[in-house]
């Protein structure tokens, strides 16, 4: 290292040119092919995802089965359109707004646009809308008559009530398509893509506001959550992160009065910033919601031991007044231990490469080198700095340190006042610090993991208000799909074949025996032997003679259907029973709004099939009557809806859950609740259930999460103490090293259990960034306490000297970077707003335990710490 700055001060042009030109060769790279595609199609371009789902790998069994599913299914993500009046007595419904509404879903269907090569808009055959929907009602007893709920405007008010009153006897429609309180309209707009969700609500903005009616419109739903994300976070990367550099640049200024100097820091922060975000693109690597933030963590890594630099050439150059010389001895003092916070650090951030989630393991790795390219640059551009910088400059610069003036600052007087508490009151401190640790980990216990991408935005964001307003008004705009179906070894052709066979047996020796051959001649090959053993059987009964043998015939014929139905689990009554209770269950827990089924299809068109009497609400007694009311349904104008609830060989449903939360503990209460039911319940047949949908996707990558970033924390410290360990050749000194870390880490998750703050992706990833900097401080301390210990008899004796150069560089940086970042509190995106808060607060934790604990352990363990030779 110090060969290396020394090098730096010959050379000082040579180094910053040639900074300056990697930064703008990486610039150029990852421009090129974003701006021109085709003509530099080898090269990698800006690539931007802010799916939570590609939290998880793309070969992840909850991740392969959601898209499963959702191909089987024939489903899709939705934006969720919100409109309502609560000034209208008839609400939504009345004239101005329902015609407005319908010109609305009219233009969405016409949504689509050219991406790579692929047509990607609103899948308009879906779309759930007062227009787009059937209304069902009876014909003549045992007809019902389907007709489109709105199929043009209304004419008049009563018209538009007259909707209002069909949709409401609708179940899948009522508090799903209208609220309770007919104030509010919810239209559903399936996309094919999520990718399109920002670019679909634009558009549906720029529409509505050319209305002239009252109705208020909300645009939510988690595609449009995430992708706005995504469209913002660029917003703040280019707003938050100047103001935040803005803010240190002053406080630098307060601390070193020099302004041309503390440019070198911002430049250190802006070269380690466009180097690694230009390797992450150009390496073909995605900017996830993770990889958006690395600008944030790279600044105040890079600025720590530029600030330390400054600090101590600041305090030392009043002492030689040559740059060269001061140099020299600031680099001599503080090589091994920038050396070793770089290390630490890259250990804190490396660990997330070990994580099950690809975009952490990115953040990880790229953060690491970050703060490799940011301790280069530090140990080389600050030296060359000052030695290009005019002698001039330095006129009355540096900390008097006591040799110009009686007078020392008020900074110094007042750490010089801290290092003779610690050692008077060490004894409190200890105490105070056991204290904290018992509250610290009361809060500990208190923490819920928990996440939810409507919640990255603001408590006044568009986003969170149209889901406040529409979680109001409706049953729920977050959505859950349960399944459940016959176990794979129940729907085996081979296990039909057996429950037909044991039916054979039952039969009359002369129909018995030719079937049995028969079915040992048909086993083996290509074709299934059902429908042959049915031709088969049905010949035989044609060629029959006598009433006996056509009825023994007809046994074996009902003895197949018999075993046929039997596959078809969803028309048996007794299933959808079960699912009806299943149904209620989830109502009663509190935490789902409401649930849509096959069950309710079966039941409504059971109504209408029965004049519309009430007590035919109800699931039909007998498979024939269940799979009479799915063959009228299929009469409807929108037949294919009955495949978005049961595959068509009825061995598969899927229940449409709606809950009002998008919270992972919510959707986890459910999972739990399920759970419960079925094995408190067991079903009338052998069914296995499992989950699909964004809402569950995001409870697996964030239970991941928290289980590997505990790995990696665990593993990284480990890694670190051994590092210590190295560093001081003393075990003892490794672990007094990590006292620091390890009460901010119990403080900050104390107080983060302590508020009720949520458990979400920004504080996972928050230990890591607390293990590099609260060791960075312990390092710094301890490395500059021994050597100044070896000048002393005992440790009272220097803490004046601890308490001065050290102390002030650790202060310093406490100030700069701590207060600096407090500008991302200001910013409309959650995560941000948590990182701005949390940055500050490791650092005020870090600095506060290494001045105050450090020195009070190392009173009472002055004996083992400093053996004698």
């Amino acid at each position: 290292m110090l060969r290396i700055s020394e090098h730096a001060v010959r050379k000082p042009k040579w180094y910053f040119w040639s900074a300056g030109l990697a930064c703008i060769i990486l610039l150029t790279l990852v421009a090129l092919p974003t701006l021109l595609p085709h003509t530099f199609s080898g090269l990698h371009p800006l690539k931007i995802d802010t799916d939570p789902e590609n939290m998880l790998a793309a070969d992840e069994p909850v991740r392969l089965f959601h898209n499963a599913m959702k191909r089987e299914f024939s489903l899709h993500d939705m934006v969720v359109v919100g409109v309502i009046d609560d000034e209208h007595p008839q609400g939504v419904f009345n004239v101005q707004t329902l015609t407005d509404i319908y010109e609305l879903v009219e233009f969405a269907k016409l949504l689509e646009w050219e991406i790579d090569g692929k047509t990607e808009g609103v899948v308009g055959a879906d779309l759930i809308a007062p227009s787009t929907v059937d209304n069902i009602e009876p014909g003549e007893l045992g007809t019902v008559r389907f007709e489109w709920l709105m199929p043009r405007p209304p004419a008049n008010e009563a018209e538009a009530a007259a909707i209002a009153k069909k949709a409401s006897r609708i179940p899948f429609l009522n508090n799903t398509l209208v609220s309770s309180d007919q104030k509010a309209v919810a239209l559903y707009l399936p996309i094919s893509s999520k990718n399109i969700s920002y670019r679909v609500a634009s558009s549906l903005r720029g529409k509505i506001a050319t209305f002239k009616g009252r109705g208020q419109y909300h645009i939510t739903g988690l595609p449009i959550a995430q992708d706005q994300f995504g469209v913002e976070m660029f917003k703040q990367m280019a707003l938050s992160a100047p103001v935040a550099m803005a803010l240190i640049f002053i406080l630098m200024w307060l601390f070193f009065r020099n302004l041309k100097l503390i440019l070198s820091p911002l430049i250190i922060a802006l070269f380690s910033v466009v180097i690694t975000m230009g390797f992450l693109v150009i390496t073909g690597q995605t900017v996830h919601i993770m990889s958006s933030m690395i600008p944030i963590f790279i600044m105040p890594i890079a600025v720590l031991d530029a600030v330390h630099i400054l600090s101590d050439f600041f305090d030392r150059y009043p002492a030689t007044r040559d740059r060269r010389e001061t140099i020299r001895r600031v680099m001599d003092e503080l090589s091994s231990p920038m050396l070793y916070t770089s290390l630490t650090t890259c250990a804190g951030f490396g660990s997330l490469a070990f994580t099950p989630i690809p975009p952490v393991q990115v953040f990880g790795v790229f953060i690491a080198l970050g703060v490799i390219v940011a301790w280069f640059l530090t140990i080389t551009l600050i030296p060359a700095y000052i030695m290009l910088l005019p002698e001039a400059a330095f006129e009355g610069f540096g900390h008097d340190g006591g040799h110009s003036s009686p007078k020392p600052s008020p900074l110094t007087r007042a750490l010089l006042r801290v290092g003779d508490a610690t050692y008077k009151y060490a004894g409190v401190i200890l105490l105070a610090t056991v204290l904290l640790s018992a509250l610290a980990y009361y809060g500990i216990s208190k923490i819920q993991i928990n996440d939810n991408p409507v919640k990255w935005f603001t408590e006044g964001h568009e986003i969170r208000v149209a889901d406040r307003a529409l979680n109001e008004k409706f049953a729920g705009t977050y959505m859950a799909y349960l399944t459940l179906q016959a176990p794979p070894e129940a729907m085996a052709p081979d296990k039909a074949l057996e429950k037909l066979r044991h039916r054979f047996e039952a039969l009359s020796p002369e129909v018995r025996t030719p079937l049995l051959e028969t079915m040992t001649a048909l086993e083996g090959g290509r074709e299934p032997p059902f429908e042959k053993l049915r031709s088969y059987a049905q010949a035989r009964q044609d060629e029959s003679t006598s009433d006996e043998a056509w009825e023994a015939w007809e046994q074996a014929l009902m003895a197949m259907d018999a075993v046929n139905q039997e596959q078809e689990v969803f028309k048996s009554p007794e299933a959808l029973r079960y699912i009806e209770q299943l149904q209620q269950a989830l109502l009663a827990g509190g935490k789902v709004g409401k649930s849509n089924s096959l069950a309710d299809i079966v039941k409504t068109v059971h109504r209408e099939l029965y004049l519309g009497e009430a007590s035919a609400f109800r699931i039909p007694d007998s498979r024939a009557a269940v799979a009479q009311t799915l063959i009228t349904y299929q009469s409807s104008h929108r037949p294919q809806d009955l495949w978005h609830f049961v595959t068509p060989d009825q061995r598969k449903t899927t229940l449409w859950i709606q809950l009002k939360s998008g919270d992972n503990r919510d959707m986890n209460a459910v999972v739990a609740s399920v759970d419960d039911f079925i094995r408190n319940n067991p079903p009338p047949t052998a069914l296995a259930h499992n989950w699909f949908g964004l809402t569950y996707i995001n409870t697996i990558w964030q239970d991941q999460m928290v289980a590997g970033m505990m790995k990696a924390f665990l593993g990284s410290f480990a890694v670190v103490l051994g590092l210590m360990i190295f560093l001081f050749r003393s075990i003892l000194w490794g672990i007094l090293s990590m006292i620091p870390l390890t009460a901010t880490i119990a403080l900050i998750y104390g107080l983060i259990g302590l508020i009720g703050k949520d458990y979400d992706m920004p504080v996972a990833v928050l230990s890591s960034l607390s293990l590099g900097l609260a060791v960075d401080y312990a390092i710094h301390f301890i490395a500059r306490s021994r050597r100044l210990r070896g000048q002393a008899a005992c440790w009272k004796d220097v803490l004046p000297a601890v308490f001065g150069e050290p102390a002030r560089a650790i202060t310093r940086n406490v100030v700069v970077i701590g207060v600096g970042f407090l500008p991302l509190l200001l910013a409309p995106l959650v995560p941000y707003q948590t990182v701005g808060a949390f940055i500050s607060c490791i650092l005020l934790l870090a600095g506060g335990v290494t001045l105050l604990l450090l020195p009070a352990v190392i009173k009472y363990m002055e004996g083992p710490l400093f053996k004698q030779k």
